[in-house]
């Protein structure tokens, strides 16, 4: 595989995305991996809980822009296209059939933040950062999850915000279950994974249709979908700053672009300033 590494321990999954040198940002090859993985680990009996980690300095930064600008995608129906397989992912990690737990250090953003919050539980280190910046450039997130799991206020001030929020935060909120250590990440996962593990893989399974229905029951489904239809309008609306941001995350990289988006503002700002 390109982009993920898998290892089974035991009765537990262990799947680690690996492109560090990209901060883990979810690519085509990513998202055809992942997918493939959850099933195979979804029918296999020795597989009792599932884990989602990463390597490198960042869990994931979300959906890998310059690839999106490289293919010059246009339009809200090419982007509803786009946006049916992201969501596909992140809902397929949701209703997996097992336990599963995020554990997540640095940049938990975008759509890397949609995964995390697909798992049942996520365990987060001191230095983990949370949160939708994408809504800075013109976009949005693919999956909203986010008011099912803090709540509706605190999701609209993130999501106009773009806000990234930190582990304490995040757990006081309720996003997160457990703020660690960086160097203690994988034993406070590990020490989850034996308080489950005696359970009968039966019983694990039945409980976790248990939880989906109950989620299912809120609208969670339908609200995702709509969200899909709104969110492929929004990224394919092909304004001026959005055609331009693009360019410059295809000719110089997202930093340079999110340098212009910043600088525009702040010019914004300034004009308005002098115009009092």
């Amino acid at each position: 595989m390109k982009t993920i590494t898998v290892e089974q321990v035991g009765p537990t999954r262990w799947i680690t995305l690996n492109r560090p040198d990209k901060l883990n940002a979810i690519n085509y090859d990513m998202v055809n991996e992942l997918r493939a993985e959850l099933n195979s680990a979804a029918v296999d009996n020795n597989t009792k809980v599932l884990v989602l980690t990463a390597n490198g300095r960042a869990f994931s930064s979300g959906y890998d822009l310059s690839e999106l600008a490289e293919d010059e995608i246009s339009g809200a129906l090419r982007w509803h296209g786009i946006l049916e397989d992201d969501v596909s992912l992140t809902m397929q990690l949701w209703s997996f059939p097992k336990p599963t737990i995020a554990a997540v250090h640095g940049w938990v953003l975008a759509g890397g933040c949609e995964l995390a919050m697909a798992c049942d539980m996520i365990i987060a280190t001191d230095k983990a950062k949370f949160g939708e910046p994408e809504v800075k450039y013109g976009s949005g997130p693919a999956t909203l999850l986010m008011p099912f799991i803090i709540g509706q206020k605190k999701t609209n001030e993130l999501l106009f915000t773009g806000d990234t929020i930190d582990a304490e935060e995040a757990l006081r909120i309720g996003l997160i279950n457990k703020v660690v250590s960086e160097e203690s990440l994988h034993d406070e996962v590990r020490a989850l994974i034996k308080k489950i593990a005696p359970t009968p893989l039966s019983t694990l399974r039945l409980t976790k249709i248990g939880l989906i229905r109950a989620q299912e029951a809120t609208g969670i489904r339908q609200a995702i979908s709509a969200n899909m239809d709104v969110s492929a309008i929004l990224n394919g609306s092909d304004s001026p700053e959005q055609k331009e941001f693009d360019d410059i995350v295809r000719k110089e990289g997202l930093k340079q672009a999110l340098a212009w988006r910043d600088a525009r503002f702040e010019e914004s700002l300034e004009a308005k300033g002098k115009g009092k």
